[in-house]
């Protein structure tokens, strides 16, 4: 049977360090294979570094697979081919580019706006270990894969998940009041609407809860500021999970304003996952 992989870009600085550290975990959860990749412009400088990273897995992790590989090229490039068909592909959100943070253009950023698969960022900045679960943000039906995702990473962890679902109202023009409270078009309309989408984390996830009967789910509706809860929610998670809802810009592929707000100051790992819609 073919392994899992993982796949972790590295160049040797600090936060790369601790996305091999990351990347090494998520492997040995899924029983897959770990592949180390450091693209470079010369394939005879990645040596110190792979042989480095692949005796830091090993001491970490005894039985884990593991393989390295250097490429020449740019890292973006060479991640988001490296990784076509891994499960899982991790990278810290400094280093690799040469640049402090995770600032427009850097490789994260970059990528995340291009892998065809889940995608972890390791925020540098702030320990998660002991946090007792995963954060889903859920946007609309085209984040079928992040939730499965995140059910899956809760169950893997052995921890509860925490859905966030943002909610945009409609723009409704003002009526006149009715004479009975509570009973004109448009409030019964606004009721309707309401309960619709308050339903709709549990109604979304109602098949993912039966597939992982042990995962405790807790769900809630935000009416506005989804970036703003989910920055909130992530200094209690372990990681948070959101769908990557790209669109097309003048230099490429784009991510929403969540996921640029969660890149730039989550207190947690970040998985973006590609929006099926």
């Amino acid at each position: 049977m073919t392994l899992q992989q993982v796949v972790v870009g590295t160049d040797g600085s600090l936060v790369a360090v601790r996305a091999l550290d990351w990347a090494s975990d998520e492997a040995a959860r899924r029983a897959a294979e770990l592949r180390i990749v450091y693209a470079v412009p010369d394939r005879d400088e990645a040596g110190p570094v792979l042989a480095s990273a692949v005796a830091r897995v090993r001491e970490r992790h005894p039985g884990l697979t593991v393989t390295s590989r250097a490429v020449a090229g740019s890292p973006v490039r060479v991640l988001a081919r490296e990784s076509e068909g891994a499960a899982l592909t991790v990278v810290g959100t400094r280093g690799l580019s040469g640049v402090t943070g995770l600032m427009a253009g850097s490789v994260s950023l970059r990528l995340a706006a291009r892998v065809r698969g889940p995608l972890l960022v390791v925020r540098g900045d702030h320990p998660c270990d002991g946090k007792e679960e995963v954060l889903l943000g859920l946007a609309d039906d085209s984040d079928t894969e992040a939730a499965a995702y995140a059910f899956a990473e809760a169950a893997r962890r052995e921890v509860g998940l925490r859905v966030l679902h943002s909610r945009t109202h409609r723009h409704i023009t003002p009526e006149l009041p009715s004479p009975i409270p509570a009973t004109s078009p448009g409030q019964r309309h606004r009721d309707r609407e309401d309960r619709a989408e308050e339903a709709v984390p549990r109604f979304s996830l109602a098949r993912l809860e039966e597939q992982h009967p042990g995962v405790g789910v807790e769900a809630r509706t935000v009416s506005t500021g989804p970036a703003h809860a989910l920055l909130a929610a992530t200094g209690d998670a372990a990681v948070v999970v959101i769908g990557a809802h790209r669109r097309a810009g003048r230099l490429g592929p784009q991510l929403g304003p969540v996921a640029h707000t969660l890149l730039h100051r989550s207190h947690c790992p970040v998985v973006l996952v590609p929006a099926t819609g």
